[in-house]
């Protein structure tokens, strides 16, 4: 079995994940269904070379792995893809699932990125929280978000990764991609180095806890716009959740902060549409003088009403934009109550059409 083989016959078949599991056969994720590829099952020792030839093809030393047991790592392979490789161990053998990434930038219309989304691209300072489930699509929206900047902008565009997926070009944007660990020593470090690197956009590739949340918050309060992602749901639990991260003797501070940094967050998910494809469902909610008086007096269950009253603004939540997929015949019914947040609300919403 070789790597090289397995990575072009994914890019071929226009998979998303291939997964390297032993006592399974090799396995691609297709339109969002994990599919074994052959009945040839992978033992230990396959396993094992595969892995050690992804880290000779990143031209990468294995010991971190071998005495870690994680590791997350991207390579590149000319005229085929990249590829975002997270290797683990389990039940004692070395296993893996790598991540397909298209060398071009996707398209955010072909991708069905509603324009309310991309319209982050304008913001100028302040905090932008881009959250979801992982493998919800977040850093393919936020790669189309920095393109947006990079040709519409002179600005300076720093991206903090782990590891970088997207690779950009210098446009009308100077971009500086830095990659966590390999180029610096962690998220941290490395936001309060890009303060004194005359940055206009910083993108966070994730805010992981209490110390890469606070300084990423003092970025934006020196006036930089600052893009990160949370593994959370919803406009109202994100913002739960980064004042819950601050120790309770701060929290009536961090919420007065939040409302004056916060611009907007946007929340998605990937859906199986009709024709067999995975479409992405947004909630969007922008930062108006409501939303920032209901964060400030920690009024945050009225997040959710807000949304719904804004629409005008721009806004919508996520159960709304489901049925909206829904009614263009884009998902299906099931898909939409499967996929909604309230799903006793959404299955009376579809009682009635």
């Amino acid at each position: 079995m070789e790597l090289n083989k397995l990575l072009k016959e994914a890019v071929d078949k226009q998979a998303s994940d291939i997964f390297i599991i032993s006592g399974l056969p090799v396995s691609y994720k297709l339109n969002g269904v994990i599919q074994p590829q052959s009945d040839e099952v992978v033992l230990p020792d396959v396993s094992e070379q595969l892995i050690t030839d992804a880290y000779k093809l990143a031209d990468r030393d294995i010991g971190k792995f071998k005495e870690t047991g994680d590791d997350d790592f991207s390579v590149s392979v000319k005229g085929l893809s990249r590829f975002r490789i997270s290797a683990y161990k389990q039940r004692g053998s070395m296993a893996a699932v790598i991540r397909l990434v298209a060398f071009d930038i996707p398209n955010c219309e072909e991708l069905s990125i509603h324009e309310d989304v991309m319209c982050i691209a304008e913001k100028t300072k302040g905090l932008v929280l881009v959250t979801g489930p992982a493998g919800g699509g977040k850093s393919t929206t936020l790669a189309c978000v920095i393109d947006r900047i990079n040709k519409t902008r002179n600005a300076h565009i720093i991206t903090l990764e782990d590891p970088i997926e997207y690779l950009h070009r210098n446009k009308k944007s100077v971009i500086s991609q830095r990659e966590v660990f390999a180029d610096t020593e962690g998220y941290v470090p490395a936001l309060r180095a890009s303060l004194r690197q005359s940055p206009d956009v910083i993108l966070v590739g994730e805010m992981r806890d209490f110390e890469t949340i606070s300084t990423a918050m003092t970025a934006a309060e020196t006036g930089h716009l600052v893009i990160s992602t949370l593994h959370s749901m919803g406009a109202a639990n994100t913002i739960d959740r980064v004042i819950d991260v601050f120790p309770p003797s701060q929290q009536q501070q961090i919420r007065v902060q939040l409302s004056q940094l916060l611009q907007t967050v946007i929340s998605q998910q990937l859906v199986p549409s009709v024709d067999g494809r995975l479409v992405p469902a947004f909630e969007i909610m922008h930062c108006n003088n409501a939303v920032r008086n209901m964060i400030r007096e920690s009024k945050i269950h009225q997040i959710d009403n807000a949304i719904n009253s804004f629409a005008d603004e721009g806004m919508i939540s996520m159960d709304n934009y489901l049925l909206d997929l829904y009614k263009k015949g884009i998902i299906t019914s099931d898909t939409a109550l499967k996929a909604a947040y309230n799903p006793d609300s959404m299955e009376r919403k579809l009682s009635v059409k």
